[in-house]
């Protein structure tokens, strides 16, 4: 039996008063010019809420998963969008848990008084994808640097993040050697790297997501920057993908809420035929049974978050609370533009906007499909689909 969470409801009221000076006007403005959020960051920093998991002796808050996932579900549930805020969660777990200490006393600090952001993670390349072991970015050792040749994709606010936790090859990948070995973490500081062997290009896309992809044409790394041991690097990043899921499926059921809570207040107010349109079954059961789907949701993140606190390795219940969250968020996005209609196209409410952004995450940070054949083959015992 899995212990109780904190649902720390002064960090949620907190947050969500925060987040009410950052209306849906703020987010459209930056949607139209895909602007990254900068006023928005800022001021989570400077609140402190961006370094709740650095270690009081950082400069940060010392507590735990639950509380930076109660943060994110807040940002959420406010009709913000969290995704520069998680990615500074998640991305400095590497180096909270395998950085030196001489690393930690460098970085740790800047990052949570906002001098520095850490929010660039370059992992997946257009070539392997998920597949990371068949990653061919690689940084060969000379003398006190090691020189980066390759190309990341979907790195995400590359442009707007002073650092880069970055997964290379480090030992050449031979007969017999198993896929994700020799490769290693490297914490990249980009702000001497872009012109010195470091090409940042933006992608467009359907949500304002500051994505981009990244060029290493020799760029030189000092050799103090390796998190940990050499050609372990795989296994720190894996480390860090159950917090990852976790974060973001309370992002997703903070979305959710967003959504039911939209398509209630307007299925009250609308009125046709006389009545108004949530009198109808019609439209009242579709929001009832999304809101069930994210009760679900939400009890299956605060399973994993109990056992991940507890220092078990969810990594099933992980992946199951990032899919059955999405699943929630994306279902409750579709019923929001039913209720609205023809308004729910509408840029000035919200919901197409917000409808957009959740959709991300049946894909990333990883797709619902790889999610089900990891169930299969490490819960159910079925043979290997991949």
């Amino acid at each position: 039996m899995s212990q109780a969470i904190e649902t720390y409801p002064e960090i949620r009221e907190a947050v969500a008063r925060l987040c009410a000076a950052f209306p849906g006007e703020y987010w459209r403005r930056l949607d139209r010019d895909m602007a990254y959020p900068k006023a928005f960051v800022d001021t989570l920093t400077e609140a402190g809420w961006l370094s709740v998991l650095i270690p009081e002796e950082y400069g940060g808050s010392g507590l735990p998963l639950s509380a930076a996932a109660a943060v994110l579900e807040e940002m959420q549930r406010a009709g913000c969008n969290g995704g520069a805020c998680h990615a500074q969660m998640y991305t400095m777990g590497t180096l909270l848990r395998h950085g030196s200490t001489e690393q930690k006393q460098q970085y740790l600090p800047r990052i949570a008084s906002g001098e520095l952001r850490l929010q660039a993670f370059g992992v997946t390349e257009p070539t392997s994808g998920t597949d990371t072991g068949a990653l061919r970015t690689t940084a060969r050792r000379d003398g006190e640097f090691y020189v980066v040749n390759g190309q990341k994709i979907w790195t995400s606010r590359a442009q707007h993040s002073d650092l880069m936790l970055l997964l290379a090859r480090t030992t050449p990948l031979t007969a017999g050697m198993k896929k994700t070995d020799g490769l290693s973490v490297l914490l990249v500081d980009m702000r001497d790297a872009v012109g010195n062997g470091l090409t940042i290009r933006p992608i467009r896309t359907m949500m304002n997501h500051a994505t981009t992809e990244v060029f290493f044409d020799g760029l030189r790394v000092p050799a103090g920057n390796i998190i940990g041991e050499e050609g372990r690097g795989f296994r720190y990043i894996l480390s860090g993908m159950n917090a990852e899921r976790i974060l973001i499926a309370a992002e997703c059921v903070g979305d959710a809420k967003w959504f039911i809570d939209k398509a209630v207040a307007y299925a009250k107010d609308r009125n046709v035929f006389g009545r108004p349109i949530g009198q109808n079954q019609g439209v009242q059961f579709p929001i009832a049974r999304a809101y069930a789907n994210m009760r679900a949701a939400e009890l299956m993140v605060r399973e994993a978050l109990a056992l991940y606190e507890a220092g078990a390795n969810p990594g099933a219940e992980a992946n199951m609370a990032k899919m059955l969250a999405a699943d929630a968020s994306f279902e409750a996005a579709n019923v929001a533009i039913q209720t609205f209609g023809g308004f729910g196209f509408a840029e000035e409410y919200d919901v197409e906007r917000k409808f957009r952004e959740t959709r991300l995450y049946q894909v990333a940070p990883i797709s619902t499909n790889l999610i089900l054949s990891y169930l299969a083959e490490h819960v159910l015992g079925l043979p290997r689909s991949y």
